[in-house]
């Protein structure tokens, strides 16, 4: 936004501030927040706190200084207010698990280290930070933050303390982090409709396992060498001697990948659908769904592990699951793999729908990024971090009901929420 259009969104932006800043107890930290974001939204390169403080003409680089990194605000009710305020105008059709990278230099910014760098592609120093965004075709939005803690910051006591890691936070793998994001969302009231996600969470057995305990429905991507059964294989016992411990019934044929499940079906059973309207016209290709159990040692113990819970007794029967796999016209083989846990009676149209609206996410983050600065932090604390991706969701939030509705009065706005129903999308 250029500073015209800043400033003809000032009063819109000061009710929305209003609203989503209301736990912030000091009037004068609203008014810090609402320059930040405007800061944010301005037109510029570069949206650290520095060159925002120079674009703005209230902006005061020391004042914005403290109120990121030094406050004690608390951000988790304002993403709290953010979350509650955007499902409801979003219509999500699913929520996404993802995470990002923010590359850095040096060793003392918080929880940065040597680990897979998603926006340079390798292995590289930066911060990793797992998020969960409600996703229509229209719009999404972040509705929860988890920054991730490395092996090595768990017990390293000189940078913890310097860069203000709470007691209590310890190191957690990226899987545990997007479903305790999750157990956290529910605690405000807010139940995801259907849970995607790309394959380095897709392809975990817990974190599958996780969803469906919660009773959550998932389409998430996994790579081609996962193994699974047929849907109707079946597991048998051999015979028992009478000596020693009855055996465990098992599947006695190998498991095949999801590639070679696929590929055994043929091209010809791969069904054309279409699963939405990309700029250059309808986005379409061919695919396959399939009833299949999901194998592997780790499947096998959950399985029998809730079996076990339940009645004390497993009779070997690994959960069923459908296989959504895509085929392009012209390539050689299918490219990409899905599990889902929907009923099995699910359109295929759905199925690739759901599979496929992660595309919006992509985009979004792209704005994220790119517009508003969300890996611009320079500074280094755990509370900075924060605080300055809880104003970025702020910001992009904002930039969402504008589009959104850029004629109408914000759904749940002071100025609409006891006299107007909530609009959505």
């Amino acid at each position: 936004m250029d500073a015209h259009e800043v400033n003809r969104a000032r009063a819109k932006l000061a009710l929305f501030v209003a609203d989503v800043f209301a736990s912030v107890p000091r009037k004068d930290q609203r008014a810090k927040g609402d320059c930040y974001l405007r800061g944010l939204m301005l037109d510029g390169r570069r949206k650290s706190i520095q060159p925002m403080a120079e674009r703005l003409p209230d902006g005061n680089e020391q004042n914005l200084q403290q109120f990121v990194n030094q406050s004690t605000w608390d951000p988790l009710p304002v993403r709290r207010r953010i979350a509650e305020r955007m499902v409801p105008q979003i219509g999500p059709d699913a929520w996404a698990v993802d995470d990002v990278s923010f590359p850095k230099d040096g060793k003392m910014s918080v929880a940065v280290a040597p680990q897979y760098c998603g926006a340079l592609g390798k292995q590289a120093n930066c911060q990793v930070a797992v998020s969960v965004h409600a996703v229509s075709d229209t719009a999404s939005c972040p509705l929860q933050w988890r920054l991730f803690v490395p092996e090595e910051w768990a017990h390293d006591a000189p940078r913890r303390q310097k860069t203000g890691i709470p007691p209590e936070v310890g190191h957690r793998e990226k899987w545990r982090l997007a479903l305790d994001t999750l157990d956290e969302l529910a605690g405000w009231g807010l139940v995801p409709p259907v849970v995607v996600a790309d394959a380095g969470y897709g392809q975990n057995a817990d974190f599958r396992d996780g969803l469906s305990a919660r009773g959550i429905g998932y389409v998430v991507a996994v790579r081609s060498d996962v193994t699974v059964h047929p849907h109707d294989a079946r597991p048998t016992s051999p015979a028992w001697s009478g000596n020693g411990r009855r055996p465990q019934p098992r599947y006695r044929d190998k498991p095949s990948s999801v590639s070679v499940l696929a590929v055994g079906h043929g091209r010809q059973a791969f069904t054309e659908a279409t699963w939405r309207e990309g700029s250059r016209g309808p986005m379409r290709s061919r695919f396959l769904a399939l009833r299949a159990r999901p194998a592997g040692v780790r499947a096998r113990r959950l399985a029998q592990a809730a079996a076990t819970a339940e009645d004390g007794h497993w009779d070997g029967v690994l959960p069923e699951v459908t296989l959504l796999a895509e085929w392009p016209e012209g390539a050689e083989a299918p490219i990409d793999y899905w599990l889902s846990n929907l009923p099995a009676d699910t359109p295929l149209a759905e199925l690739v729908r759901l599979a496929k609206i992660r595309w919006r996410i992509e985009h979004d983050y792209r704005e994220l990024k790119h517009g508003l600065g969300l890996d611009h932090f320079e500074g280094r604390s755990w509370a900075g971090w924060h605080h300055h991706v809880t104003l970025v969701t702020a910001a992009h939030a904002f930039l969402t009901e504008q589009r959104l509705a850029p004629k109408a009065d914000t759904a749940g706005s002071p100025s609409t929420r006891s006299s107007t129903p909530s609009r959505t999308c």
